[in-house]
């Protein structure tokens, strides 16, 4: 186990020529600090470790997204957290659209995405686009269905009327 005595020794300059040496490194820790939107702290022991979040202030770090989804006719405008899966996403669009989720195809930026790929690793942003469409195949194998249960309910035809 390393202990850091303090965040300024941490981020000192090599350099003793300049003057501004001595505060640079705290700059730079603070700089840091301030662009990951990590909060710091120095244990008793000396040690810099991140700050801990109790639940509530995780659940309260939830980003949530709003993704507007176009299915060729309709908009539906789904909120979702930011890094959820596509996955996801159909699991929400199933209860508004009535598609199940692998009836689905998900496109966004031109490609379909797979159910394992999370919102944020491909770049969904907040009111981004996405295409909804109906899988071929099943469509293909509905239409089926509708035809045979048609020709199913009539089985014989009477060929004389009285």
């Amino acid at each position: 186990m390393v202990k850091i005595p303090s965040p300024r020794r941490l981020f000192r300059s090599r350099s003793r020529s300049t003057s501004s040496s001595s505060s640079g490194g705290a700059d730079i820790c603070a700089m840091v600090a301030e662009h990951e939107k990590i909060e710091w702290e120095v244990r008793p022991g000396g040690m810099l470790v991140q700050k801990r979040r109790t639940p509530e202030e995780d659940a309260a770090a939830v980003e949530y997204i709003l993704v507007r989804v176009s299915t060729g006719w309709q908009w539906h405008d789904v909120s979702i957290d930011a890094t959820a899966t596509f996955g996801d996403l159909k699991v929400m669009l199933s209860l508004v659209t009535g598609l199940w989720p692998r009836e689905q195809r998900l496109l966004y930026r031109g490609k379909e995405r797979d159910d394992c790929e999370h919102l944020h690793m491909v770049g969904v942003q907040d009111k981004d686009k996405v295409l909804l469409l109906e899988d071929p195949a099943v469509k293909e194998r509905k239409l089926r269905s509708t035809t045979l249960a048609q020709l199913m309910g009539v089985p014989c035809h009477s060929f004389i009327q009285v």
